[in-house]
């Protein structure tokens, strides 16, 4: 049986958050994974088609560059500027466990 595309395109809405959930936990860095996977679990479940597709965009970038923009100390791409990346930039959504 052949794999899904990377864009998750073809799968349902519940298999598509899964997946990015997964993608989002599982960066290579423990920073990229609470940085990017906290905000999956604090704004995923209330995403559309249109957030979805940016999020997967988004897990297609390497982490520095994605850290570096939620940091400052990068400038955001147009393609990724807006109220997601708002959110992203305000890390209000970080919990790292003690």
């Amino acid at each position: 049986m052949p794999s899904p595309p990377p864009s998750g395109e073809g799968m349902d809405h519940e298999d598509r958050l899964r997946r990015l959930k997964y993608r989002a936990w599982h960066r290579g860095t423990r920073e990229a994974d609470y940085m990017i996977g906290c905000f999956f679990d604090r704004y995923g479940a209330e995403w559309g088609e249109t957030e979805i597709a940016w999020f997967e965009k988004l897990l297609d970038e390497e982490d520095v560059d994605i850290m570096g923009w939620a940091l400052g100390t990068l400038s955001v791409p147009e393609e990724y500027a807006g109220p997601l990346m708002d959110a992203f930039c305000k890390l209000d959504f970080v919990e790292i466990p003690r």
